[in-house]
């Protein structure tokens, strides 16, 4: 399932219009990402929970070329799966 795809699904469960299920859809993914940025974690019961952790820099190399670079630093998003999801999945 694809966004649209689920902006279809959301707005025909919900009863709504597609524009309003797209604003709200923009909505749930800018707050995510919005407190991910600021904070480093987003829990929603039974679904999962978002958080932020810190990767460090490493080497490795160039698949086209064999040869070594250094991968900097940087912030990476994890997702872990909730108690609800796992199941029905």
């Amino acid at each position: 399932m694809n966004r649209n795809e689920l902006i279809k699904q959301m707005a025909k469960d919900a009863g709504i219009s597609n524009h309003a299920a797209r604003k709200a859809v923009r909505s749930i993914i800018d707050g995510i990402t919005g407190t991910l940025a600021i904070e480093n974690k987003v829990s929603l019961s039974g679904f999962g929970t978002f958080s932020t952790s810190r990767r460090k820099a490493h080497m490795g190399r160039n698949p086209m070329t064999g040869e070594p670079i250094r991968i900097a630093a940087r912030n990476v998003v994890r997702f872990k799966v909730g108690k609800k999801l796992r199941e029905s999945v």
